[in-house]
């Protein structure tokens, strides 16, 4: 018999939102605008799911911290206002989230984005109200250390065995097996199957209404 849960929680970039194209471009126009070369697309989409600090120590390791911090800078900038790449729900996911709020779970998202970025995105998405708390990288440790999720849950006063990850990359799946959090991953963002099982999912989902069918 399925499990129920009273707390679902979500990843942004990747699960819910269709941002990969975007963030790439952001990074590339930011390292670009600091006088760096060009970064590898594929190196950059490795990196989505973990906060922006993280992602350069990995994609630009041994440069001085005031040029990934210079970086990241620019890097908000073109995502925040200049770069106008279209991040739309991914298929069935504004619809799956209300379904998922009327059959009475809750719902959660932790994420690599920065505060600012999070907000903007929920406000642009007309989810916010959905969601009863919200955690990002710049509020916490990064993915995939499982900080955020016991935040997450002393806040909800939900226990670990009473909630499901959901996200897109390794880094999810790895956060919630240190948190002692039950996970799906969903096949459709920017890590690949082989990488989503490292750390054994309860499912491997190829669509978010798949997601929400499975959920009792």
């Amino acid at each position: 018999m399925r499990k129920a849960y009273e707390l679902v929680i979500f990843d942004w970039d990747g699960t819910l939102m269709d941002s990969a194209e975007r963030i790439v471009a952001c990074f590339q126009a930011a390292a670009h605008d600091c006088g760096w070369r060009a970064l590898a697309d594929e190196a950059i989409r490795k990196t989505i799911g973990l906060g922006v600090a993280e992602a350069l120590a990995r994609l630009l390791p041994g440069e001085a911290d005031s040029r990934r911090r210079a970086i990241a800078a620019r890097y908000r900038e073109h995502f925040l206002r200049l770069n106008d790449t279209p991040t739309p729900l991914f298929p069935g996911v504004a619809a799956g989230l209300k379904d998922l709020r009327a059959r009475g779970y809750r719902i959660a998202v932790a994420t690599g984005k920065s505060r600012i970025g999070l907000n903007a995105a929920l406000e642009a998405s007309q989810t916010g109200a959905l969601f009863c708390t919200t955690r990002c990288a710049d509020e916490t440790r990064s993915k995939p250390d499982p900080l955020m999720l016991h935040e997450i849950l002393a806040e909800t006063g939900v226990q670990a065995a009473d909630a499901l990850m959901v996200g897109d990359t390794s880094y999810d799946i790895e956060m919630a097996a240190r948190a002692g959090i039950d996970s799906v991953a969903v096949t459709y963002g920017v890590h690949d199957l082989a990488e989503l099982r490292l750390h054994q999912p309860r499912l491997c989902v190829q669509t978010f209404p798949e997601l929400c069918a499975w959920l009792p």
